[in-house]
């Protein structure tokens, strides 16, 4: 059940955000130079994603990999994007991120049965993380979400 709930609040999520971006409201606008800043904070975001399933010394240095490459993906996609339904999309899920790292902190950790650690296994995340990210820069993020990331009708 959880499942089709999660599904159904996702698909609401690109409903709306989609429906959002045709009325578009500029809120601010970000230099160009910005752009490459950004995606120099993205390269660590597809590594931590993995390191959350591939258990290791990054897994225990950041203790909530998922949470903390989706901060610092909302971080950098608020740097560069400006318009309204993006402060409102990139904002929220910063904002549930931090709240919920902060909330993890708090709980008793419960013991999850997982695959032990290793350096392979950040050697692995670290490997597929920027293959992935690489993917990302030149098509995925275009096939996923209709914006290309290099785009000659965007500045710079």
């Amino acid at each position: 059940m959880y499942a089709v709930v999660a599904i159904l609040g996702f698909v609401l999520l690109v409903k709306g955000y989609a429906m959002a971006r045709q009325d578009p409201m500029l809120l601010y606008t970000s230099p160009t130079w910005l752009r490459h800043g950004a995606m120099v904070l993205l390269l660590p975001v597809f590594p931590l994603i993995l390191s959350a399933y591939l258990p290791g010394r990054i897994q225990s240095a950041v203790g909530h990999p998922t949470l903390v490459a989706t901060q610092i993906w909302a971080i950098a996609h608020l740097l560069v994007n400006g318009m309204l339904a993006d402060v409102m999309l990139f904002g929220s899920l910063l904002a549930w991120a931090a709240i919920d790292q902060r909330s993890m902190s708090r709980r008793t950790p419960r013991m999850i049965a997982m695959a032990p650690r290793s350096a392979v296994n950040d050697a692995i995340a670290i490997v597929a993380g920027l293959g992935l990210y690489a993917g990302f820069l030149f098509g995925l993020h275009t096939w996923l979400t209709g914006v290309p990331i290099f785009s000659a009708s965007l500045p710079g």
